[in-house]
């Protein structure tokens, strides 16, 4: 599985943020995700990532999440309605990873998160289809979008 750090995409960085739990990536309009190996996940982490997602893109974007899930953890799928209750909002949930325990986490999450979730095994797939499923409601280009990242 490919890292973000290890795709051209990654240029377009606004800021890496490390916690204890993981490394999250925060691009316009998009945020990726790599929690640690054996990491539980839950409101308290998501809580933190979310704070500074705020903080580097603003409270009023539609901002598109991946989960790389490169390393094996686990989420608490009911902790989703805490980001809810919270008043948070994803545009889209994009997860990438083809283990049996992604597949397993994945179909626990679908039952609480509003939205649709996408699954892929390619990284760079996920970030395509999140940057035109913005575009699309902005109605504007991948290639605009695109060049709205860099």
């Amino acid at each position: 599985m490919k890292h973000v750090r290890d795709l051209d995409f990654f240029r377009n960085i606004r800021e890496v943020w490390e916690f204890e739990f993981g490394t999250f990536y925060y691009f316009n309009e998009l945020v990726i995700s790599e929690i640690n190996e054996g990491t539980v996940f839950n409101w308290n982490m998501a809580e933190k990532a979310v704070k500074v997602a705020h903080e580097v893109l603003g409270k009023d974007k539609p901002i598109a999440y991946i989960s790389n899930r490169i390393h094996s953890y686990y989420v608490v799928p009911t902790d989703w309605i805490k980001f809810y209750k919270n008043r948070h909002q994803l545009h889209s949930y994009s997860v990438v990873g083809n283990t049996q325990g992604s597949f397993a986490s994945l179909v626990l999450e679908r039952m609480v998160f509003k939205n649709s979730i996408r699954q892929f095994t390619d990284l760079e797939e996920a970030i395509e289809w999140s940057l035109t499923n913005l575009g699309k409601d902005e109605g504007i280009s991948v290639e605009q979008n695109k060049l709205k990242v860099s």
